[in-house]
């Protein structure tokens, strides 16, 4: 009987493996490969001729206008927010972190519509938009504040984990020294979460690239001005060009590999960031 269960859970515990490998290569593996494969099919020529197009090149150019101003935001209110939470306590500390999970409940399509009604001219602040005469909707301004909202809490979600488990004593530590609110910022708290704060921005700036759902609403598809990688490859499709879709399509597939590859270099160098995240938060 002993024996009889030993093999069952041994079969049982095969089976787990052979389907998560199966669900991996069906779901990861698989559209990796028919990305790359179809992308560089008609050679290398060819995939560069795709890359190098002027509407491709203008299609990067506006990706990295919108990380440049969202990445720099988003790290500074990560660290106030997580410095904020887990540094105070206050009345209203469960709502703000429930708020903070926002962008993760809400589809980016319903975010993008709702700054449509927002800041559109017959929106709710279109009296203020008019004033000012400042387009936003179907405009760079519109796409950088729907790329912030999806992207917020990428940073203060890895940070807060981390510095509620490394407590305050070295903070009090330098207080106590002499030291004021900026020095204990810059040579203690930074220091010891300065990798968890790198793969928090890694994580913003690899969603800040691949969001489509809530800059494709406040974009207006307007070519040469308002259209991101994303949305080059949505085009692309659109008009038949497979090819070339997928050709674009691959330098996303490249930003998430590098951004996978960057956590397991940072798991290597920080055993304590790794052990806290897999193990007390279950990250």
């Amino acid at each position: 009987m002993m024996k009889f269960k030993k093999v069952f859970v041994y079969c049982f515990r095969i089976s787990l493996i052979l389907i998560s490998l199966c669900f991996l290569l069906l779901f990861l593996v698989i559209p990796l490969f028919v990305v790359f494969f179809n992308a560089f099919s008609q050679g290398l020529p060819v995939y560069i001729g795709n890359i190098s197009r002027k509407e491709t090149v203008e299609s990067i150019l506006l990706t990295l206008k919108i990380l440049i101003i969202v990445l720099p935001v988003n790290t500074i209110f990560g660290i106030a927010c997580a410095w904020y939470i887990t540094r105070y306590t206050f009345r209203g500390k469960k709502v703000l972190l429930t708020f903070l999970d926002l962008p993760f409940t809400v589809s980016p399509v319903v975010a993008g519509t709702i700054f449509i009604f927002l800041f559109s001219i017959n929106g709710l602040l279109g009296i203020l938009v008019e004033k000012w005469e400042v387009q936003i909707i179907f405009a760079f301004p519109g796409m950088v504040i729907a790329t912030l909202f999806v992207t917020f809490p990428f940073v203060a979600r890895e940070l807060i984990p981390i510095m509620e488990e490394q407590g305050q004593e070295m903070e009090e530590a330098g207080r106590m020294l002499g030291a004021n609110v900026w020095q204990i910022l810059l040579k203690i708290t930074l220091p010891n979460i300065r990798w968890a704060l790198f793969y928090g921005m890694v994580l913003c700036a690899a969603r800040c690239v691949g969001e489509f759902g809530a800059v494709s609403v406040v974009s207006g598809h307007i070519r040469g001005k308002t259209i991101t990688i994303p949305l080059e490859v949505e085009i692309l499709y659109n008009e038949y060009n497979l090819v070339g879709a997928f050709c674009v399509a691959s330098l996303l597939c490249l930003v998430g590999l590098i951004s996978l590859i960057f956590r397991k270099w940072i798991e290597k160098r920080d055993p304590v960031y790794l052990y806290i995240k897999t193990h007390k938060y279950g990250d």
